[in-house]
């Protein structure tokens, strides 16, 4: 292999690993603040994805007006979820709250074959996104360093709103405790609900970036893209913001140089993504920035 077709797969890599990144901090503030796995968060990327789509399509919305309209509206989506399928049931046992989100998942893949219909559509890529670069002699689509780059903006203003601003102070203070942060003043139920509100926000960005990435969408799109981000979640650390970064990268990167340097063994790279899952669980289930939590006597 070349040196610059190494790089053309590592930048590829990358811009996978990105889309990764972006649905698994969803996973993980979720399960950060709550301890709740949100298995309908594959969907709210296929939703996110639909919106965008039929911005296009159906309003004639310029792309640039689309999409951020779309991670918008999928933002009030993911509050509507938390308010109606979460909120009421975070006083019972956690397998309710678990059989909750399994319902929502279903809910709207079922929604989705039945308003959008199960046939594939093909999604809009800006023209913009769709020329070849030549870069150190590798040939990368110009969406590569675009999904690159607009998904480390919306990492840096996370990071800011999680380290620089009051609700994410109370964010941080939630996943440590939520009873006494709820004493010492804090409203709990907006800051969830905020929390719920972004990473819906952000999964459809990765959703909107996958799409232009793979331009074609269904009503089970976020299926196989929110299992991959959960693992990339416990790779990295679930509950651990930098953590999902990390493992977002590292399947990102690990699953298309499988594909380059053993070709092979192309059709089994999803077994590949579930075999570190289970090798990660059997010897170090933390993750890579995870801390093992002390028992509870």
């Amino acid at each position: 292999m070349t040196l610059s077709l190494f790089f053309q797969h590592l930048a590829n890599g990358i811009s996978l690993g990105s889309l990764y990144a972006l649905i698994a901090i969803g996973y993980t503030m979720v399960y950060g603040i709550l301890r709740l796995i949100n298995f309908a968060h594959g969907d709210i990327v296929m939703l996110g994805s639909y919106i965008a789509f039929y911005g296009v399509v159906m309003f004639f919305l310029p792309w640039w007006v689309s999409f951020p309209l779309a991670i918008l509206l999928t933002g009030v989506v993911g509050i509507i979820i938390e308010r109606t399928a979460y909120k009421p049931l975070r006083e019972v046992p956690r397998i309710n709250l678990f059989t909750s989100a399994v319902a929502v998942s279903f809910l709207l893949e079922n929604l989705g074959l039945v308003i959008f219909g199960a046939r594939p559509k093909g999604f809009h890529r800006p023209p913009v996104m769709d020329t070849v670069l030549y870069i150190g002699g590798a040939a990368v689509v110009s969406y590569t360093p675009i999904i690159i780059l607009t998904a480390l903006v919306l990492f840096g203003g996370l990071m800011f709103v999680v380290h620089r601003t009051k609700v994410g102070m109370a964010m941080r203070a939630l996943s440590k405790d939520i009873e006494t942060t709820g004493l010492m003043g804090v409203n709990t139920d907006q800051v969830i609900t905020f929390s719920f509100a972004l990473g819906s926000a952000l999964a459809a960005a990765g959703g909107i970036l996958w799409a232009i990435k793979f331009p074609q969408i269904q009503p089970l799109m976020g299926v196989m893209p929110g299992l991959k981000a959960f693992i990339a979640a416990v790779l990295g650390g679930i509950g651990d913001i930098t953590g999902a970064l990390i493992g977002g990268f590292l399947l990102g990167i690990a699953e298309i140089m499988l594909v380059a340097f053993m070709p092979n063994l192309a059709g089994y790279r999803d077994a590949f993504a579930y075999s570190i899952l289970i090798l990660l669980l059997l010897f170090r289930p933390t993750g890579i920035m995870g801390e093992m939590e002390p028992e509870k006597v």
